[in-house]
């Protein structure tokens, strides 16, 4: 695996639609000629990320994060940048010529690629156990106990890991997979004393897939009723993490976009059934482990979410977790209630999935649900009338808009027994304390020791070091092929090698690509360090500065512009020697320097001053 030619890469991003490609994570609005939509990068409330079609590129005005399709696919995938190009050129039927060998980036990349390699050919090793081994009898007579078949086995290549480690042994040594790798992907454990075994042992096996629909991890439900786990999901691996995925997200992902509306389940094969019988909009955490980051996953496709949840403590318990989570991204959160003792795979067998679109149509706004529920549990009495309150006050609070809290406040406060007034001021309480323990955790987190920096925060700062005009040629090279063919011709040299806030201006003269290509453009963008890449992309998003927001692809006012450039050159150039003369001088200044050093800055300050005052005569 070597360095893909800059050509290449660009080819692939010109082939590459990069709102389709956006489109697949994120829920996406025309603008214009643009597209926006909530940023799957940071928590937000109001659209801030943005996609450039005609630049091939995105950017985030909330947390600047920014860059080419290249770019978007490494963050949200977790892929190397071999990784993502490769998977771009796929989906493009573009073939890849390699050079230059990296050998640091081939062993990453093959390591990971060999970490998916592996879960893809022990899943099918797994599913072709289930479906013709004898081995995997007690996995088959469980599906059969659950009324699924062959051909749903075979739609979510179920699988069977089987009680014998030789047999995974086996197929390890035949595929040539070390114990080294088997333990990084989790397939394989270590215990205290110090043997390796496979992890998953007579489990009914569920492939776990990335959004792209790769096997990335497993999930293996226990097949004899003494086993500690019920289920037992892969531990979390360079390819692997479980905040970060959603089982049959992959599947569910356009109806979930269609529809508005994500149904979330508790279980496997709940939704496997679910899905099966036409429900397309579901999703289930892996185990109870709903999080922020999928939260923010089903944010970006969906303003209504479904809990369905089991009729238990447990199940209420997780309810009330996962809308603490959703409702102040300010997603509407609804509860179906489920008869006791029934999950949606058993409600659907016994009753018919029209019975559970149903329950799922008459699915209760979780306000109603929890007061309903706090009430048959607690009693009428005052002091649990005062409780009930002001915990119905603490969960309208954690909504962000404050036309939803009025509105909640107003359909709750009857059924509450409190007026409205008095509700309304109870609300306002806790949305106030929430705002100051905000303030707090911030002021804490600001007063904590420095983090590191994230990859927008640098390109930031780099820009905010940037010297104005030097920015300003990049920025306007950026815009304007003409400017670009310009600003290649002028000898930048010297200002570049002695002027500090210079480094991206000489980024983008050193570029070779054709600059009225905007494929070619986001090739080289993708190509650069990712600092400098976020750097680019941001300048890129940025208004034009006076009489350059009249660059228009016609070429109109351009020699007019060219020519008020050619002015700051000769001003950037003037700047550059008044640097050196204080640099000079400063030099000067320092203890220590020899009779020679001396002479010879002087000597130069005099020569530097001369250049200075020839440069501001009138010409």
């Amino acid at each position: 695996m070597g360095r893909i030619p800059e050509e290449t890469v660009q080819q692939i991003i010109a082939a590459t639609d990069i709102v389709a490609l956006v489109g697949r994570s994120v829920k996406l609005r025309r603008a214009g000629s643009n597209w926006v939509g909530l940023c799957p990068f940071h928590t937000e409330r109001s659209p801030s990320f943005n996609v450039y079609p005609h630049n091939h590129s995105y950017h985030c005005f909330g947390c600047k994060a920014s860059g080419t399709a290249v770019r978007f696919l490494m963050e949200t995938e977790s892929l190397q940048f071999t990784e993502a190009i490769k998977r771009l050129a796929d989906d493009a039927g573009i073939r890849i010529q390699e050079e230059e060998l990296d050998p640091e980036a081939e062993r990453q990349a093959k390591y990971r690629a060999a970490l998916r390699r592996a879960h893809e050919q022990l899943a099918e090793w797994y599913h072709q156990l289930l479906l013709r081994n004898p081995v995997a009898e007690p996995a088959r007579a469980y599906l059969k106990t659950r009324g699924i078949n062959s051909e749903v086995a075979k739609n979510w290549l179920l699988g069977y890991a089987p009680e014998q480690s030789n047999l995974v042994r086996r197929w390890a040594a035949d595929h040539s997979y070390s114990d080294r790798l088997l333990l990084d992907a989790g397939i394989y454990t270590q215990n205290e004393a110090g043997a390796i075994y496979p992890r998953f042992r007579n489990r009914l096996m569920f492939p776990i897939r990335s959004e792209s629909g790769e096997v990335i991890a497993f999930s293996g439900r226990a097949l004899e009723a003494a086993a500690k786990a019920k289920y037992l999901n892969s531990p979390e691996s360079p390819i692997f993490t479980k905040g970060k995925v959603l089982f049959g997200f992959d599947k569910s992902k356009k109806a979930v976009n269609k529809a508005n509306q994500a149904i979330v389940c508790e279980g496997q094969i709940d939704l496997i059934t679910a899905v099966e019988f036409g429900v397309q909009n579901i999703v289930a955490p892996l185990g109870t482990a709903f999080g922020d980051a999928h939260a923010r996953m089903l944010k970006q496709h969906a303003s209504e979410v479904v809990l369905c949840f089991d009729a238990d403590n447990a199940g209420y318990t997780a309810a009330e977790k996962t809308y603490n989570l959703l409702s102040p991204l300010g997603i509407l959160v609804r509860v179906a209630s489920l008869p006791k003792g029934d999950d949606p795979d058993s409600l659907i067998r016994k009753q018919g999935v029209e019975h559970f679109k149903k329950l799922i149509d008459e699915a209760q706004d979780f306000l109603d649900f929890q007061i309903n529920r706090k009430k048959a549990s607690n009693g009428g009495d005052m002091r649990n009338q005062v409780m009930l309150a002001e915990q119905t006050a603490a969960t309208i609070a954690m909504n962000p808009s404050p036309a939803a809290r009025d509105l909640m406040i107003r359909a709750h406060s009857v059924q509450l027994g409190v007026t409205e007034d008095a509700m309304r001021r109870l609300v306002n309480s806790y949305v106030k304390r929430q705002q100051k323990s905000a303030a707090a955790r911030e002021g804490a987190m600001a007063n904590a020791e420095p983090k590191e920096i994230t990859v927008a925060q640098a390109a930031t700062r780099l820009l905010t070091n940037q010297h104005k005009t030097a920015l300003l040629f990049a920025h306007t090279a950026l815009a304007s092929a003409e400017i670009m063919e310009w600003l290649r011709t002028q000898d930048f040299d010297a200002i570049l090698h002695d002027l500090p806030g210079t480094e991206i201006l000489g980024l983008v003269w050193h570029t070779h690509f054709d600059p009225a290509d905007s494929a070619a453009r986001a090739g080289w963008i993708s190509s650069l360090h990712p600092v400098e890449e976020s750097a680019i992309s941001q300048l890129m998003t940025r208004a034009l500065p006076g009489n350059f927001k009249e660059i228009k692809e016609d070429g109109s006012h351009i020699k007019e512009q060219i020519d008020s450039l050619s002015q700051d050159l000769y001003n950037l150039g003037t700047t550059r020697v008044h640097h050196l003369i204080q640099r000079s001088q400063a030099e000067l200044k320092q203890q220590g320097l020899s009779p020679e050093r001396i002479s010879l800055l002087s000597e130069r300050v005099m020569v530097l001053r001369k250049e200075y005052l020839d440069r501001n005569r009138p010409r």
